[in-house]
């Protein structure tokens, strides 16, 4: 019995079309929870950013809270005694206990409870910033293992294609229809089938181990089910949407904490004046009564002077250059994200161009089965059109993925983590 090589393409087409979704899903509301997403969320739990992130948060809280305090730095106690006879209970005593205030100087307090806002912001933005660069560690992992199945997925149903049309070569063989060189042809096929399906298995193998590492432990999807591609993001101007970039928002919030640090060094010029509040009893000799005095006294720093002036400036030069990295990163992300949406289109063009030239390969595929089948075609040009099948399939699928994952990279370059 002939063997229906269309109805085999089509099955072949379903199954390898399978590992993702169809381009007009896209649009389409993905699901609550993918498993690129699914992915993503157990890798982040994992890094260290994640975990140190609510201690940093806890710090930039305390640097804000400082400002609150009714004193720059904590008030210090002062206790002392004196004698002019050590070791013996007469003579003159004195004792006294104090209470040392630092003070504020003027605008201190404002521009410190500036930075532990800035400090704050920073510290939000850096996580994000963070998780921008594991998503593109795990996206580039994941389609990595996505192309893989695919091929190993196309090199199975190419086995079992081979193994079809040996059988029907070696029954046409035993009637006297082909020639024993066309089974030898036909066995060989198989044999190079065997061993593509070994290759991009252990390809597949090795590729879901790279995704495994991100989340171990995590049930990935088996090879062959659907796998939702992330939806395309909304078009834009490139430099309105890198305005929003994590990156960029980052390395902003870095040069305005610097700039906050240094508005507050150029204040401290001098170190905080304090108060001191002290109580002293004292007697003149051995049985006299103990005399009380109180004491209040103000303590004024001088200026630091060119050592002020060195930390100022040193400040002022950190705060410039990252001021300065931030308006190139602007740019940089900018052209990125460019180039990203011209990849985009270039792709889903190629795909289009794909599943085209895969159609009509596969219809051709058919009428020269059905001609073989009735001897009006060869062997050569049989395996010719059946290989011609194979490869614009496999192309289609490859256009598919590189569609798929080329919208995930504009998503990438547009700061947007997976969903």
């Amino acid at each position: 019995m002939p063997l229906d090589w269309k109805t085999s393409g089509a099955r072949l087409l379903g199954l390898t079309c399978g590992l993702i979704w169809a381009a007009p899903a896209w649009a389409q509301t993905p699901p609550a929870a993918s498993p690129l997403h699914a992915l993503f969320a157990q890798a982040w739990q994992r890094q260290p950013e994640a975990q140190a992130l609510p201690l940093l948060r806890q710090a930039a809280q305390a640097v804000r809270a400082s400002a609150d305090a009714w004193t720059p730095e904590p008030a210090a106690i002062e206790l002392q005694t004196k004698t002019d006879r050590p070791g013996s209970r007469l003579g003159a005593r004195e004792h006294t206990v104090g209470l040392a205030l630092p003070l504020w100087l003027p605008g201190e307090r404002a521009r410190r409870a500036a930075l532990g806002d800035a400090e704050l912001q920073a510290v939000h933005s850096r996580a994000q910033a963070a998780q921008l660069e594991l998503a593109a560690r795990v996206r580039e992992a994941w389609w990595g293992w996505q192309r893989a199945c695919s091929d190993q997925a196309l090199a199975q149903a190419q086995l079992t294609g081979a193994r079809a049309l040996a059988a029907d070569v070696a029954r046409r063989l035993a009637a006297g229809d082909l020639a024993r060189a066309d089974d030898y042809q036909a066995r060989a096929v198989v044999a190079q089938a065997e061993a593509a399906q070994a290759q991009a298995q252990g390809a597949c193998d090795a590729a879901r181990q790279a995704l495994a590492v991100w989340a171990p432990g995590q049930n990935l999807p088996a090879a062959g089910e659907p796998l939702g591609a992330e939806p395309p993001p909304a078009a834009g101007d490139a430099l309105a949407l890198a305005q929003a970039h994590p990156a960029l928002v980052a390395g902003e919030r870095q040069a305005a904490l610097a700039r906050r640090q240094a508005e507050l060094v150029a204040l401290q010029t001098r170190a905080n004046p304090e108060l001191t509040l002290s109580a002293a009893t004292e007697r003149g000799q051995s049985g006299e009564r103990y005399q009380q005095s109180i004491t209040l006294g103000l303590r004024l720093p001088l200026g630091a002077g060119v050592r002020a002036q060195a930390r100022e400036a040193a400040a002022l030069a950190q705060a410039l250059e990252l001021e300065t990295r931030a308006e190139r990163e602007r740019e940089r992300l900018a052209a990125d994200i460019r180039a990203a949406q011209a990849q985009a289109s270039a792709a889903a063009a190629q795909q289009q161009a794909m599943a085209r030239n895969a159609e009509l390969a596969v219809a051709t595929r058919g009428f020269v089965a059905k001609a073989f089948a009735l001897g009006e075609a060869d062997w050569p040009t049989r395996l010719r059109v059946e290989q011609d099948a194979l490869l614009a399939e496999r192309q289609a699928l490859r256009a598919r993925l590189d569609a798929a994952a080329a919208i995930s990279a504009l998503r990438q370059a547009q700061g947007l983590l997976p969903e």
